[in-house]
C-alpha cells in the first residue's frame, strides 16, 4: 500500500489534487500531441460557449463554480490570445457578454472530437473496473453532503466534543 493510501480520508484532497493534476496533464498532452493549442483548465469556459452564443461573466462563475475574478483572469487571458471577445451588454452597461471569436470557434472544432474520445475512454475503464463506475456518483454524493454541512463546520464539531470528553476525564 503506498503512502496516499495508507492515510485513508486525512489525505482525500491531496489524492484528489494529484489526481486532478494528473488528469489535466494527460489530457493536455493529447492536445500536444495533436498539435492543439489548448489548456484542459480553459475546458469549462468554451463547454459553456459551446452550449451558450454568449454569456456573462457572472453566469460563467456561478455555472462553474469559481470566483468572479478568476473567470475574469481566464477570459483576459482567452482574448489576448484572441479565442474569445467581450461586448456590453446593451441592457446593462456593466455586463460584459462572453462569445467566441472566429479563431475560438475554430479551436473549439478541433477539441471537440478530443472530448469525445475522453468521454469514450471514462466509459471503458468504468465498464472494466466497477470501482471506477461509481466515481462520479461519489464525487456528487460527496459534494452534496459538504453543501449541507461543510467539511470544516464537521470537523470543529467533532473536534470540540473530542476536547470537552478528554476534558472530563482528566
Amino acid at each position: 500500500m503506498d503512502f496516499y493510501q495508507s492515510l485513508g480520508h486525512l489525505i482525500v484532497g491531496s489524492r484528489l489534487r494529484r489526481l486532478s493534476e494528473y488528469w489535466i496533464a494527460e489530457i493536455n498532452k493529447v492536445y500536444q500531441q495533436e498539435k492543439i493549442d489548448f489548456d484542459a483548465s480553459w475546458f469549462p469556459l468554451f463547454y459553456i460557449l459551446s452550449q451558450k452564443e454568449e454569456v456573462s461573466i457572472r453566469q460563467l462563475s456561478d455555472h462553474i463554480q469559481v470566483s468572479h475574478s478568476a473567470v475574469s483572469q481566464l477570459v483576459s487571458n482567452l482574448k489576448k490570445r484572441g479565442l474569445v471577445q467581450s461586448n456590453t451588454d446593451e441592457g446593462d452597461a456593466r455586463k460584459q457578454l462572453i462569445r467566441f471569436t472566429p479563431e475560438g470557434i475554430c479551436l473549439l472544432e478541433k477539441i471537440q472530437p478530443i472530448w469525445q474520445s475522453i468521454t469514450q475512454v471514462m466509459e471503458e475503464i468504468a465498464c472494466e473496473n466497477e470501482e471506477v463506475a461509481y466515481l462520479l456518483s461519489s464525487i456528487t454524493a460527496l459534494e452534496s453532503e459538504f453543501a449541507v454541512k461543510n467539511l470544516s463546520e464537521r470537523i470543529r464539531s467533532k473536534h470540540l466534543k473530542l476536547w470537552k470528553t478528554r476534558s472530563i476525564m482528566a
